[in-house]
């Protein structure tokens, strides 16, 4: 896939949010963008370069797509349910647990802070 098919994937995405937005309002479109595509496509950025170069845009894009205040309690909110997953996947213990590995819900966890970060962060930088 070229450098221009990784852009159009993230934009499509977004163009997709913002109908989303409109449409269902701001929870489901931030549901979409940041907890579904945006995590996915930092998921590939860890392990295809391609996708690690289009990550600053596509972050830049979703954090001209929502206010800071729905930045903040949109996060806060996915944090939350995160937490709740995790508690009720170790209250169900390791042996009914079928969804994740405790390796792979700590690598969803980090990839989730590094987001956070980005779309938090009150200036990004390019140094």
């Amino acid at each position: 896939m070229s450098s221009g098919k990784h852009h159009e994937v993230w934009f499509e995405q977004c163009e997709a949010a913002r109908t989303i937005k409109l449409r269902y309002g701001v929870k489901a479109a931030f549901d979409y963008a940041v907890g579904e595509k945006l995590m996915t496509f930092a998921e590939a950025a860890c392990e295809r370069p391609a996708f690690a170069r289009e990550l600053p845009r596509f972050v830049s894009e979703v954090r001209r797509m929502f206010s800071a205040d729905e930045l903040h309690v949109h996060l806060a909110r996915l944090e939350r349910e995160q937490s709740e997953h995790a508690a009720d996947l170790a209250e169900l213990g390791e042996d009914e647990s079928l969804s994740e590995s405790p390796d792979r819900a700590a690598v969803r966890v980090r990839q989730f802070a590094m987001i956070k970060e980005l779309l938090s962060a009150t200036t990004l930088g390019t140094s």
